[in-house]
C-alpha cells in the first residue's frame, strides 16, 4: 500500500510542475525526489494554482494516474509469495476427513436459504433441516428445570429471586461451590468439576441397579463427541500392518470415520444385518475382524446403542455376545450411549453395556476395557448447544489413567455451563421435590410425542412404493432404503455424484427438504439411503413426509 501511495504521488506531482500554470518547472527527477515531501509541505494557499489546471491537463493527469495504478498493482502482484498452506501442503489427515451431516447437501441447503431471502422464487418457502438431531432448532421446548438451574448459576443473584424454587436454588449453589470463586465463569479440573462427577457416579448406580460407579472413571466432556475422539487418539498407534485397526457399525455415525481418517488409523467396516432390524451378529464382527487382521492390528470395537442412523435398539443378547467377543478378541470397547433415553418400541429396553458386563462376573467385569458415553444433546434434553457430555472409562491402566487427564488438560476443561447441564441430567427433581411434577411431565410430554412421530414416519414410509423403512426402534432418525432406477444412477455418475447424493440433491432443489444421503452414512453396495431426523412439530412433520411420498413417486416416474 504504501508503494501504491508513493508511486501515485510521485506522478501526480510530476504533471502538476510541468503543466501550464503549474509551480513550477524543473527536471523529473527532481520532481520525483520532492514531489511526496512537497506536497505535504506546502499549505493549501501554495497548493491551489496546482489544483487549477486546465481540462486537457487535468485529463493527462488522470491518464497517469490510472498509469501509476496499474504499475502499482503490478509491483503488488510481483511482490506477493506462495501461500504457506494450500490444499497441498495441508495435513492430508484432515484434507481426507468428511462430515455428511453438514456436508455438501447442508452448504447447498444454506445457499437455497439466501436466495429465498433475496425474493428468489422456488417451488416452496422454506428450507426444512431435517439433516441433524437438533431438537431445540425444530421446535423442541427445553426443559424448565434445567434452564433454571443453569440460569442460576450464570447469574447468581437470580438465587434471592422467589421466581425460582428452591430445589433449583439447592442444586446451582452446590454446582457453584465446585467452582472456582463461585463462578461459572471459571476454569473447571481437565477431568470436570468433582461434585458433577459425582453426581454422574450415582446416576449410573441408579441406572444398573446399583452396578457400582467410582467417580474417578468419570471424565466430563465437550459433548460425546470429545470423549469419543479423545479415546480414539490414546489408542491409536503403530505403523503398517500395525497400525491401530478400529471397527465401526455400517452404517455409522460419520464422526466415526472422520475421526479414525483424522488420527491416520484403519477404519475396519462391519455390517448390521437390514433384514433383521439392523441387528449385530457376532458372525459378522469375527469375519471383519479375521479379513481386517491381514493390513492392520485391530483393537477397538465400536458399538452404537441406540443406533444412529438406523434407530434400532439392541437386545440383551446381542451385548452378552459383543462382550464375550470383546473379551476373547482382547478388544477396546467404546459404547456410544447418548441416545439411551430414546427408546419407543414395546418389547425394547436400553441396556447399558457397564450393567451387562458387570452382570456377566468378575473374569469380564475385571478384565474388559470399556468407555461409555452420554450427553446432554440428545434424549428428552435435547441441549445441543451447551455441549454438555461425559464418558466413565473402566479397567483402565493406572499408568494410562495419567496419560488421559495429560491429553485432557491440554484443552483445559470443558465448558462449565455445559457440565452444569449435565448434572441436571443426572440429577433431575425426584418425587418429593417441588419441580418434580412438572419435571416429569415435560420429560415424559418429549418422548411420548417423539415415539408417536417415530411411528408416524415408519408408517408412512413404508406406504410409498420403493421405500422400505425398518422400525424405529429408538434414537433420533429414520434410515430408509430407496429404490433408485438406472436411469438416475447414470445421471448421477455423469453429475459425478453418489445416486442417494444425486437423490438427496433433486429432493432438497425441488421440495426445500434437506436430509442426508446414506452414502454419508456407509451402506453395503448397492443399497440406497437417507437419514431424516424425526424431531419436526408433528403438522410440519406430516408436510414433510406427503413431500417426500410425492417426490419420490415422481422421481420413479421421472427416470422410469
Amino acid at each position: 500500500m504504501h508503494r501504491f501511495i508513493l508511486v501515485a504521488r510521485q506522478t501526480a506531482a510530476s504533471l502538476s510542475c510541468r503543466g501550464p500554470g503549474g509551480c513550477r518547472s524543473g527536471p523529473q527527477d527532481g520532481a520525483l525526489r520532492g514531489a511526496a515531501g512537497l506536497a505535504a509541505a506546502r499549505p493549501p494557499s501554495a497548493r491551489l494554482p496546482c489544483a487549477r489546471l486546465p481540462r486537457s491537463a487535468r485529463g493527462d493527469a488522470v491518464r497517469w494516474s490510472s498509469a501509476a495504478k496499474a504499475s502499482a498493482v503490478k509491483i503488488t502482484e510481483k511482490a506477493s509469495r506462495e501461500k504457506i498452506l494450500t490444499l497441498e501442503s495441508m495435513n492430508p489427515q484432515v484434507k481426507a476427513v468428511e462430515y455428511a451431516v453438514r456436508g455438501p447437501i447442508v452448504l447447498k441447503a444454506g445457499e437455497i436459504e439466501k436466495e429465498l431471502r433475496k425474493g428468489i422464487k422456488k417451488p416452496f418457502t422454506e428450507v426444512i433441516k431435517a439433516n441433524i438431531g437438533d431438537a431445540h432448532a425444530m421446535g423442541q421446548r427445553p426443559i424448565t428445570f434445567l434452564r433454571q438451574v443453569v440460569a442460576l448459576c450464570t447469574y447468581p443473584n437470580l438465587l434471592d429471586s422467589p421466581s425460582f424454587p428452591e430445589d433449583a436454588k439447592k442444586r446451582a449453589r452446590r454446582i457453584l461451590q465446585g467452582c472456582g470463586g463461585n463462578s461459572l465463569g471459571s476454569y473447571s479440573a481437565s477431568q470436570g468439576i468433582n461434585c458433577i462427577r459425582e453426581d454422574v457416579a450415582s446416576y449410573i448406580e441408579r441406572r444398573d441397579g446399583g452396578v457400582p460407579a467410582d467417580p474417578d472413571n468419570i471424565y466430563l466432556t465437550t459433548g460425546a463427541s470429545d470423549g469419543i475422539t479423545t479415546i480414539l487418539k490414546i489408542l491409536v498407534s503403530g505403523g503398517g500392518k500395525s497400525r491401530t485397526g478400529v471397527m465401526i457399525p455400517i452404517p455409522q455415525y460419520p464422526l466415526y470415520s472422520a475421526a479414525i481418517s483424522e488420527l491416520n488409523a484403519i477404519q475396519v467396516n462391519y455390517y448390521l444385518d437390514e433384514e433383521n432390524c439392523w441387528a449385530l451378529y457376532v458372525n459378522e464382527l469375527r469375519r471383519s475382524l479375521n479379513e481386517a487382521k491381514a493390513y492392520c492390528n485391530p483393537k477397538v470395537l465400536c458399538v452404537i446403542n441406540p443406533g444412529n442412523p438406523t434407530g434400532q435398539v439392541q437386545s440383551r443378547k446381542c451385548i452378552e455376545d459383543v462382550i464375550h467377543f470383546a473379551w476373547k478378541e482382547k478388544l477396546f470397547l467404546l459404547a456410544d450411549e447418548v441416545y439411551q433415553d430414546n427408546v419407543y418400541s414395546e418389547g425394547c429396553q436400553f441396556h447399558s453395556f457397564k450393567k451387562i458386563l458387570y452382570e456377566m462376573g468378575p473374569e469380564y467385569y475385571n478384565n474388559v476395557e470399556l468407555a461409555s458415553f452420554h450427553s446432554t444433546s440428545k434424549g428428552y434434553m435435547g441441549e445441543c448447544g451447551y455441549r454438555g457430555g461425559y464418558m466413565e472409562v473402566i479397567n483402565l491402566h493406572p499408568e494410562i489413567k495419567g496419560q488421559l487427564v495429560k491429553l485432557l488438560s491440554v484443552r483445559i476443561c470443558p465448558p462449565v455451563s455445559g457440565q452444569a447441564a449435565m448434572d441436571i441430567v443426572v440429577n433431575p427433581p425426584v418425587p418429593g421435590e417441588e419441580s418434580y411434577s412438572q419435571f416429569i411431565k415435560e420429560k415424559e410430554s418429549v418422548l411420548n410425542n417423539l415415539a408417536k412421530k417415530a411411528k408416524l414416519t415408519e408408517d408412512m414410509f413404508n406406504t410409498v412404493p420403493g421405500i422400505n423403512c425398518n422400525p424405529l426402534q429408538g434414537a433420533l432418525y429414520a434410515f430408509p432404503r430407496i429404490f433408485i432406477p438406472s436411469k438416475a444412477i447414470e445421471e448421477a455418475k455423469a453429475h459425478k455424484m453418489a445416486p442417494d447424493m444425486f437423490y438427496c440433491m433433486k429432493l432438497l432443489e425441488e421440495t426445500g427438504i434437506c436430509v442426508v444421503p446414506g452414502s454419508g452414512f456407509g451402506q453395503r453396495e448397492g443399497t440406497y439411503h437417507f437419514r431424516m431426523t424425526v424431531l419436526p412439530p408433528v403438522e410440519k412433520l406430516k408436510i414433510l413426509l406427503e413431500k417426500v411420498k410425492d417426490f419420490h413417486i415422481n422421481f420413479l416416474e421421472k427416470y422410469a
